[in-house]
């Protein structure tokens, strides 16, 4: 393809990766961020890294991922993965088979340490789960990230490989030849390439309209986070492995620092397709940790403590922060080349998982590059993994079912 020259706009976790990977594959690479790197959603993000998924796919891609992240370490010579797992809780036997499907689902795709625990056997290993859990599934290298390192160690090894990193340079404009783009431009200058790589995630409606790209179904929702401060019976040393709880009605929480615990808890939202980087800071009325009683945090942090009782006993909400998920119909990402501009790739759409799918995500970039097509199926670690979830007009008639 040409002088192998790519353009990759957004400077997130998954555009540092990509413009790394393209890099270490020989191509000259620039990476355009419209404000500074990490100002999106990877500055947001609850960092989450799992492989307990429902999507075979899926399961085999964040495998890779958190083979990489441990390697990546050593690369940048910064820990970036914590892995604590993550704990899936079922209060109902309905559910709980579903869960124990999953798992044997999950277990044909590699994942083998993967385990479903019924009551007793849950209990042993998690005393501080509360009695009426029926059982829940735990993966001992789920984990999670330090995403601060990953989108600002990922940006020095970018630069270091020789690749170009442009802040403060929002693409406001492309031209075209045929089904190709020639360039965009930005306030810093006019860029060519031979390969364009949009991961602007929840901003990715606007960048095609801007790149002359295919209108993809990707809906910005606002999410948030609270912050509460440690407390009672659960000791420093207790709470610094837990795992990323997830509770029975969604609540999820994990230790954020030796005295404090991040807590999410997706709610019903309505999409905001021209927000601003500054609404990713707004706090919405009922959802600031000093709301009251009724406010999302506090009846978050209650419904967590009837999963995890003692968490019930912890000090208080003391902080909130907020960003976009950019969610797709069926929760997969969009990977793949744009139908409208045959030198377009789309990596967008992750659905809050963006963080944890950087590295697959780079993965496939590198490899649809090298292609300059879509595939069918891409080599993951000697696997072929089917790229039928991640295809741009594809039918949604598999949602992903673990969303949080």
């Amino acid at each position: 393809m040409g002088s192998r020259r790519a353009v990759v706009i957004g400077g997130g976790i998954s555009g540092v990766l990509v413009a790394r990977e393209l890099l270490l594959a020989g191509w000259q690479v620039t990476l355009l961020e419209a404000a500074h790197i990490g100002a999106g959603s990877s500055s947001r993000t609850a960092a989450g890294i799992r492989q307990q998924f429902s999507t075979e796919e899926t399961v085999r891609g964040m495998r890779y991922s958190v083979d990489f992240y441990r390697h990546f370490a050593a690369e940048v010579g910064e820990v970036v993965l914590q892995q604590n797992g993550y704990l899936f809780l079922y209060q109902d036997q309905s559910s709980w088979e579903s869960a124990i499907s999953r798992v044997k689902l999950q277990k044909a795709a590699g994942l083998s340490e993967v385990v479903a625990l019924e009551n007793s056997a849950l209990r042993a290993q998690f005393p501080w789960v509360s009695e009426a859990i029926v059982g829940g599934t735990f993966c001992p290298t789920d984990g999670f990230l330090f995403p601060a390192l990953v989108y600002g160690e990922g940006a020095r090894r970018v630069r270091e490989l020789g690749g170009q990193i442009l802040q403060s340079a929002p693409v406001t404009s492309a031209v075209h030849q045929s089904d190709r783009i020639v360039s965009v431009s930005t306030p810093k200058g006019r860029f060519e390439a031979d390969l364009f790589l949009d991961c602007t995630n929840a901003w990715s409606p606007r960048t095609a309209k801007v790149l002359g790209g295919t209108e993809l179904p990707i809906s910005p929702f606002k999410r948030y986070l609270w912050f509460i401060e440690r407390d009672g019976p659960i000791d420093r040393e207790t709470f610094a492995k837990m795992p990323l709880i997830v509770s029975p009605s969604g609540v999820y929480c994990r230790p954020e620092n030796a005295n404090s615990l991040m807590m999410g808890w997706a709610h019903e939202a309505t999409s905001e397709p021209d927000f601003s980087y500054d609404d990713q800071d707004t706090i919405a009325p009922g959802f600031a940790h000093n709301s009251g009683t009724d406010a999302m945090p506090f009846q978050a942090w209650m419904n967590m403590a009837e999963t995890v009782p003692g968490i019930g006993e912890f000090a208080g909400v003391t902080a909130t922060t907020s960003g976009y998920y950019g969610t797709t119909p069926d929760h997969n990402p969009f990977l793949g080349f744009d139908p409208r501009q045959r030198n377009l790739v789309r990596l967008v759409g992750f659905s809050g998982h963006g963080a944890m799918f950087g590295p697959f995500t780079a993965l496939i970039a590198r490899r649809l590059a090298e292609a300059g097509t879509d595939l069918t199926s891409v080599d993951v670690d000697g696997t072929p993994v089917r790229m039928d979830a991640f295809r741009i007009g594809r039918e949604f008639s598999h949602a992903e079912a673990m969303v949080i």
